[in-house]
C-alpha cells in the first residue's frame, strides 16, 4: 500500500489545501522585515515578546500570565513537569488524549479517568470521588471540541468545575488548542475568562488555525506560576524558536488568521458532516456523537469487534484510524477515533467503505 493510496484518518492535522501557504510567505516576509535583530536573536523564555502581548489581548490578560512555547504540548509538558510530583493524584477526562495520559504516567502521578458524557466530563462522577478523599493538583479538561470525542463542554459544566475546583483546592488545567475551529452553534465562554481566583491554567496552540509546522502554543496562568516555568524554560532551552512566533505575529496582527480560520472552519464541518453521512450509509451500526467544530468524530462500533484486529485489518485496506484503546486506561476496544481534518470530502466516503469492509472481515 503506497502513501498515495492511503486515506488516513488518524492524524489530527489540516490538508494542505486549506493551509493558507501565500499568507505565511508572506507574513515570514514581513516579520524579517519589520524586526530582523528579534528574529534572528536567542530571544527570551517567554516567547517572541510582540506575541506574548498580542495572546495577552486576545485573553483579557496582562503580559506577564503568558508564556509561548513550541506548540501546546510542551506547554502542557511545563505545566505537567511544574505542579505534578510521583503519586501526585491527578483527574483526566475518559477518554482523553493519549499524549495526556502518557505524559502523566510518565511522571508518576496517580490518574483517575471520569467519564465524559455529551456535554462533557460527568461533574457528579467527579465530585464523588473528592467526596471520597481524593485530592487532585489538577484536573486536565479539553474543553472545546475534545480530543479523541469531539465532545464539547457545557456552559453549566464550566460552572460546576470552577466551583468544585475552589472547594477542592485543585487547578484546572483548561487545555484548548481546537476552541476556534467551530462550525456550527455559538461559542461558550472560557473558564479561563470565568476565573476570579486563580483557579486555571489554559492551553492553545496556532497549529489547528495557522498550521502544524510553525509549532507555536502558549500557557495563560497566574503572574508567579507563568514566571517560575519561564525560569525553567531558560534551563531547557534559552527561548522557543523566534523565527516562527514572529511569523505568527505578522500572521495574526494583518488579520489573516480570521481568514484562515474561517477556511478550516468550513472546509472541516463539511468533511464532518460527510463522514457522518458515510458512517450511517456503510456502518450502521456504529453510534458516534456528531461535533460541533474541532478535528475528531469518536465511533463506537459494535461489541463484536476488536480494534486490535481492526487496526491492521483496515491497514490492509488502505485506511488508517486511531484505536479507541489508545485513549483511555482500560477499555475502548470496540471504538475508534477518526480525524477528519485531513482528508478530502472525496476520498472520506472512500475511506469509511473501506473500514467498513475491515469490520466485516474481523467479525467473520
Amino acid at each position: 500500500m503506497t502513501a498515495e493510496q492511503l486515506i488516513s484518518f488518524a492524524r489530527g492535522a489540516p490538508s494542505l489545501d486549506i493551509i493558507d501557504v501565500e499568507g505565511l510567505a508572506a507574513a515570514a516576509a514581513r516579520a524579517f522585515e519589520a524586526d530582523p535583530a528579534g528574529v534572528t536573536a536567542y530571544g527570551t523564555s517567554v516567547g517572541y515578546v510582540p506575541l506574548r502581548k498580542w495572546i495577552a489581548e486576545k485573553h483579557n490578560v496582562s503580559p506577564d500570565q503568558v508564556i509561548v512555547t513550541n506548540g501546546s504540548l510542551q506547554a502542557d509538558a511545563f505545566l505537567f513537569n511544574h505542579l505534578v510530583q510521583p503519586g501526585d493524584d491527578v483527574v483526566v477526562e475518559k477518554p482523553t488524549y493519549d499524549r495526556t495520559l502518557l505524559s502523566l504516567q510518565n511522571l508518576g502521578a496517580k490518574v483517575h479517568q471520569v467519564t465524559l458524557q455529551s456535554d462533557g466530563i460527568d461533574v457528579d462522577e467527579l465530585r464523588a470521588l473528592l467526596e471520597s478523599g481524593v485530592r487532585p493538583k489538577l484536573a486536565h479538561i479539553i474543553p472545546n471540541y475534545q480530543n479523541p470525542a469531539g465532545i464539547t463542554l457545557s456552559a453549566e459544566k464550566r460552572q460546576a468545575l470552577l466551583a468544585l475546583a475552589a472547594q477542592y483546592e485543585f487547578t484546572i488545567f483548561e487545555d484548548d488548542p481546537y476552541v476556534d475551529i467551530r462550525f456550527r452553534g455559538d461559542a461558550l465562554p472560557s473558564m479561563l475568562s470565568q476565573d476570579t481566583d486563580n483557579l486555571v491554567v489554559h492551553a492553545s496552540s496556532f497549529t489547528k488555525t495557522v498550521c502544524p509546522g510553525v509549532r507555536v502554543g502558549y500557557l495563560v496562568g497566574p503572574a508567579a506560576l507563568i514566571d517560575a516555568i519561564a525560569k525553567k524554560a531558560t534551563n531547557l532551552y534559552i527561548s522557543p524558536g523566534m523565527v516562527s512566533e514572529a511569523i505568527v505575529h505578522q500572521f495574526c496582527v494583518s488579520g489573516d488568521i480570521e481568514r484562515s480560520i474561517a477556511t478550516v472552519s468550513a472546509a472541516l464541518g463539511e468533511r464532518a458532516r460527510v463522514l457522518a453521512e458515510s458512517l450511517r450509509k456503510h456502518i450502521p451500526g456504529a453510534t458516534f456523537t456528531e461535533p460541533d467544530g474541532g478535528y475528531f468524530l469518536w465511533v463506537d462500533l459494535p461489541s463484536d469487534v476488536d480494534v486490535d484486529k481492526l487496526f491492521p485489518a483496515a491497514m490492509k485496506k488502505g485506511v488508517a484510524i486511531v484505536k479507541g484503546s489508545d485513549f483511555l486506561l482500560e477499555g475502548g476496544h470496540s471504538s475508534v477515533r477518526l480525524a477528519y481534518s485531513a482528508v478530502t470530502v472525496e476520498q472520506i466516503d472512500e475511506g469509511v467503505r473501506r473500514l467498513a469492509e475491515a469490520i466485516e472481515e474481523v467479525r467473520a
